[in-house]
């Protein structure tokens, strides 16, 4: 692939999580339509390259392995919260979805779609009503969504009730978002998943999310199993949308008040002059 889009060539993606990665044998993915090798040599060090050889530059950070196929204007989105001693961070496991990158990010987004493909979980009926909410430029460019709330009936493993869910929704990166969700125990505290989106071709991408957790009581596995299910319950949903790359025009598919936050991360990234993986026919 040429440079036909610089806003992603330039920027850093996950292609592997340290946790996954065997020794013994290379994993093999592709990045922008590049094929990448990712390996752990003799030393225990992670070794990333293009399998033609070429450059790229690689880096380490929140359990994950990143990649810039360009050059580098800044560096692997910042985590504060990692930094936090009570708030460890867990690899849930990649995710290939075959749709287009811009399209996760997009139903990561959603909250009209939490009450019916998450019934049971994040939402139900008939608590499906999304309330007004608030969404707003970042000042270093992307979006944020504020004043959120869902009634949800299992928040979360360790929910044993259902409350309404305070969420804050931030997309800083145009295929990385988080949430900040009320914590079911520490209710003045959040917790944060994060949602980073590899994009493999144009058409398919790999979800690597992760989750930044207030301890609970509830297992690593059991925390990671909850979010696997609710991912899970979204990749049927996701694989049989039409198109499969995210429209920028508006007007192009029908949106209503609830898709507040689709409709300013769409004009976002078309701001942005971001190709890959989107629709900016007129």
């Amino acid at each position: 692939m040429d440079e036909t889009d610089p806003i992603l060539w330039n920027d850093w993606h996950p292609v592997a999580a340290r946790c996954t990665l065997d020794p013994a044998r290379a994993h093999h993915t592709l990045l922008l339509g590049v094929p990448i090798e990712v390996s752990i040599d003799d030393s225990g060090s992670i070794v990333a390259q293009r399998t033609d050889h070429a450059s790229l530059h690689q880096d380490e950070r929140h359990g994950l392995i990143w990649v810039c196929l360009g050059t580098p204007t800044r560096g692997v989105l910042p985590i504060p919260e990692a930094d936090e001693p009570d708030r460890p961070t867990i690899v849930v496991g990649a995710v290939a979805v075959r749709t287009s990158a811009p399209r996760v990010i997009e139903n990561f987004l959603d909250l009209g779609h939490l009450g019916y493909v998450h019934a049971g979980y994040l939402g139900d009926d008939p608590h499906t009503r999304v309330l007004p909410y608030k969404v707003d430029p970042l000042p270093g460019g992307g979006i944020i969504a504020t004043q959120c709330r869902m009634y949800q009936p299992q928040a979360s493993p360790a929910a044993t009730e259902g409350f309404v869910v305070d969420y804050v929704y931030k997309v800083e990166r145009p295929l990385a978002t988080c949430l900040y969700k009320a914590n079911p125990v520490a209710r003045d505290r959040f917790d944060i998943i994060y949602l980073f989106v590899q994009p493999v071709t144009q058409d398919s991408s790999i979800a690597h999310p992760l989750l930044l957790c207030l301890p609970d009581g509830t297992s690593p596995e059991a925390m990671r199993a909850f979010q696997q299910t609710i991912f899970m319950q979204d990749k049927p949903i996701l694989e049989n949308q039409v198109p499969k790359r995210l429209p920028l025009t508006d007007g192009m598919e029908l949106a209503i008040a609830a898709d507040k936050t689709s409709i300013a991360y769409r004009r976002w990234l078309a701001s942005t002059g971001m190709t890959w993986g989107v629709d900016r026919a007129a």
